[in-house]
């Protein structure tokens, strides 16, 4: 079973930038969708930005033109690159992957992504 791994969590003050990573081991199947999510106190988890197995890359309206997604696969790597971060981004974010299919609603995604990571800590003050 597969094992996800995610740092670069931390506190920051409102339009600074931090760095996610995930380190995925042990993946059992060659394809697979991978993504972040996050949730707040309080809240629902909701989906972040997901990247297909194509290569194909979603990002929630919310984070678009201040979060960047990239993936190395040669390295099972998965970085979100989060920048002019709001208070409103505080959150725990969640590194996820699924093994059958990443298309459909935000709220779908939730549901479908089968494996997830421990979460780190993102903090954004004002």
């Amino acid at each position: 079973q597969v094992r996800l791994v995610e740092s670069g969590g931390g506190s920051v003050q409102s339009g600074g930038s931090l760095r996610l990573s995930c380190v995925a081991f042990g993946h059992p199947y060659s394809s697979y969708c991978m993504g972040w999510f996050r949730q707040a106190p309080g809240k629902q988890r909701e989906g972040v930005a997901v990247i297909d197995d194509d290569g194909v890359i979603r990002y929630t309206d919310s984070v678009k033109g201040r979060f960047t997604l990239s993936q190395e696969r040669a390295k099972n790597t998965l970085s979100l690159q989060m920048d002019s971060l709001k208070p409103e981004d505080t959150a725990r974010y969640y590194c996820a992957v699924s093994y059958d299919y990443c298309s459909g609603s935000w709220d779908d995604l939730v549901r479908i992504f089968g494996y997830w990571g421990q979460g780190t800590q993102v903090t954004v003050s004002s």
